[in-house]
């Protein structure tokens, strides 16, 4: 029974990187490179793009918590069911859209969705990897993201929309396979019972339990700063390279550099992390890594923007795996109250992700590299903020 549980929780780690990739990370990105085509089609401006790139962080606010609470009380599995089915619904929604209004009315519901996805995923792997692995399986799920935002970056403007027609078709194309992600969920097991972490109080209860926990604050404030530096660099730096002469598809390629950096460094350097004995130390290194490439992609030009992508990407996704294990990790939360914890600091995140777009774009009226400063002093203010968190020293896992 052990070795089958064993081997299934790698069936679950592959369900889990297939639905975050589908339903949050190819559409995602899908938006940022063909934001230029959808802007043609729907006549829109610079910030009323920004809106649309960032509008789904607020309902995330609300919902990235409810959803990580909801999972702590009835389990991951039936949320992940109806989180694929309506993601999908409504990511195939956008391609529907016929005007500015319609599209931020869609990408705001779809909003609510994705991270009541994410958390559950998160939650899953959590109950079914020990301690010993679970920077490992993040690390892996966190590969997978990054393999979905290299592939929306590099695929749905330039192959895409004009094999299927158009950025209508690509969009509702992405949206059917993550509806099609929910009958698979449908017949997955629940985690072992000496692993299964369904809690008996309340959702407001455990809610009361985690935002007790200056640690968790810390991380969520940690997160708004990187998040939201994150979140507009990648809206706005195709947009930026094409004002600037470059070729479309040498513009959206500076994304696909970035994603693919990322993916190549997660998942050595997540197995790593949980030999290290320190993944406190190995967030600060990812944070600086971040700040420094976003901040040097608003003063630099020629190929050194190809060195500023490379920084700022190498390290992206590895902080995220590292920063979701430290928060399972944390004294006080373990995988009972993981979707809780992580639904507080995605809460902030959706909350960043919703402001950094729009106000970074309006700053390129001041200067077309202005928004990259803005950005990279949100990275300033997450260094400050995890570099207060009290982490004590991971058991390293021998070889």
């Amino acid at each position: 029974m052990v070795r089958q549980n064993d081997n299934y929780k790698w069936f679950i780690l592959t369900l889990v990187v297939l639905t975050d990739m589908f339903v949050i990370a190819i559409p995602t990105m899908g938006i940022s490179v063909l934001s230029k085509e959808i802007s043609d089609d729907l006549g829109l401006n610079l910030v009323q793009l920004g809106v649309i790139w960032g509008v789904g962080g607020l309902p995330g606010i609300v919902t990235g918590l409810l959803g990580g609470m909801i999972g702590d009380k009835i389990g991951p599995r039936r949320v992940l069911i109806a989180g694929t089915l309506l993601g999908g619904l409504l990511g195939m929604a956008r391609g529907l859209a016929f005007h500015f209004v319609s599209m931020v009315v869609v990408m705001f519901f779809l909003g609510a969705v994705a991270p009541i996805v994410l958390m559950n995923s998160l939650k899953a792997i959590g109950e079914w990897f020990p301690s010993s692995q679970l920077g490992l399986a993040n690390g892996i799920m966190s590969m997978g993201m990054a393999l979905g935002f290299l592939t929306g970056s590099l695929f749905s403007a330039t192959t895409f929309s004009p094999f299927l027609g158009g950025w209508r078709n690509v969009l509702i194309a992405y949206g059917l396979i993550a509806v099609l992600l929910s009958i698979p969920w449908m017949f997955t097991r629940s985690a072992p019972e000496e692993s299964r972490t369904v809690s008996t109080a309340s959702i407001w209860t455990n809610l009361k339990h985690v935002a007790g926990l200056k640690n968790i604050w810390l991380l969520g404030m940690g997160l708004f700063g990187i998040s939201g530096a994150v979140q507009g660099t990648l809206g706005y730096l195709p947009l930026y390279l094409r004002e600037a002469g470059w070729q479309p598809l040498y513009a959206d390629s500076a994304l696909s550099v970035f994603h693919t950096v990322s993916l190549l460094l997660v998942l050595p350097v997540s197995f790593w992390s949980d030999r290290l004995g320190s993944r406190k130390r190995l967030l600060l290194i990812a944070n600086l890594m971040i700040m420094t490439g976003t901040g040097l992609l608003g003063v630099v030009h020629g190929l050194w923007v190809w060195v500023a992508v490379v920084i700022a990407g190498s390290m992206r996704d590895t902080f995220m795996a590292t920063f979701n294990t430290m928060v399972i990790e944390t004294p006080k939360v373990g995988p009972a109250y993981a979707g809780t914890a992580i639904g507080l600091t995605m809460a902030l995140a959706s909350l960043s992700n919703f402001i950094s777009p729009p106000v970074g774009n309006s700053l390129a009226s001041l200067s077309p590299g202005a928004p990259f400063v803005f950005w990279s002093a949100l990275s300033v203010f997450a260094l400050v903020c995890l570099s207060q968190v009290q982490a004590k020293a991971a058991k390293r896992v021998m070889l």
